[in-house]
C-alpha cells in the first residue's frame, strides 16, 4: 500500500464520525503518547529497563503502525500529501548523504 492509499484509507475511516479528525494539538500529544509507546517497548527488549513480572512483551510492529496512523491523521487534516512529501525527503536524503556513508560491495 502506497502511503497515498494508507491517507485515503485512514480518511475514509475518519470520515464515519461526526468528530473528524483531532485539532492539531490534541494530535501531536496523541503522536506523544504513541512515540512514548514505543520508547519504552524498545528500553524494556534492547535497554536496561526490565519489564515486571507477569508483563507480556509489546508489539514494536504495532506501535510503529500507531505512529503512522497518527501521523497521517495530521497530514490529512492539513492536507499534506505524505506521498510526495516522502519522496522529495528521499531526493534529499539520497543526493545529500550519497558520499556520506560507506557503501557495501
Amino acid at each position: 500500500m502506497s502511503l497515498t492509499e494508507a491517507q485515503h484509507r485512514v480518511d475514509a475511516w475518519i470520515a464515519q464520525f461526526e468528530e473528524g479528525y483531532f485539532d492539531p494539538l490534541t494530535n501531536m500529544a496523541r503522536l506523544s503518547e504513541e512515540v512514548g509507546e514505543l520508547a519504552r517497548e524498545v528500553n524494556h527488549r534492547f535497554g536496561l529497563k526490565t519489564k515486571k513480572k507477569g508483563e507480556s512483551d509489546g508489539d514494536l510492529a504495532m506501535e510503529m503502525a500507531d505512529i503512522l496512523f497518527v501521523v497521517i491523521c495530521m497530514a490529512n487534516r492539513e492536507g499534506i500529501d505524505l506521498q510526495a512529501a516522502f519522496d522529495r525527503m528521499m531526493g534529499k536524503v539520497e543526493s545529500r548523504d550519497a558520499e556520506r556513508w560507506t557503501r557495501k560491495r
